[in-house]
């Protein structure tokens, strides 16, 4: 019999291990009214503009998502369905997102929020967000004492 030397954190690898397993597992079904689902985005500037590039794969009609401007925050949302062809025996591994999704982002306040508009073409949505004319800039003289 081969002498092992004791190390008393062996097990806790095992334990990581039955973690990681316990929770790679998609619950959505069990909680449907659970949180909706965070899309990733990406927002930059041009010289015109603000973009916003969201991340939304499967979507399939145009009502699936909203778009809506509220207090200066422009607000996505929508629903991702899911392909009712494959039954759920069949199923061998799920990873793909599906169901509610919803996102807030705080635009600047040179945005003009009435001259909004969208595209969405290969998975992505992107948003086109105009900047307004009046960016006058103004210089604050200081007065010492």
């Amino acid at each position: 019999m081969p002498l092992v030397p004791y190390d008393p954190f062996r097990h806790l690898e095992t334990m990581r291990r039955d973690f990681n397993r316990l929770f790679a597992r998609d619950f959505s079904s069990l909680f449907p009214d659970s949180e909706a689902m965070m899309p990733r985005v990406d927002m930059h500037e041009t010289d015109k503009e603000y973009m916003i590039s969201c991340d939304l794969p499967g979507l399939e009609r145009k009502e699936d998502v909203h778009i809506n401007v509220h207090q200066q925050t422009l607000h996505i949302s929508g629903t991702i369905q899911r392909d009712e062809s494959v039954k759920e025996e069949q199923m061998h591994r799920r990873e793909r997102f599906f169901g509610r999704f919803h996102r807030s982002i705080p635009l600047p306040s040179d945005a003009d929020a009435e001259q909004i508009r969208a595209t969405y073409k290969n998975g992505v949505l992107n948003i086109h967000v105009p900047k307004t004319n009046n960016q006058q800039r103004k210089s604050i003289d200081i007065q010492f004492h």
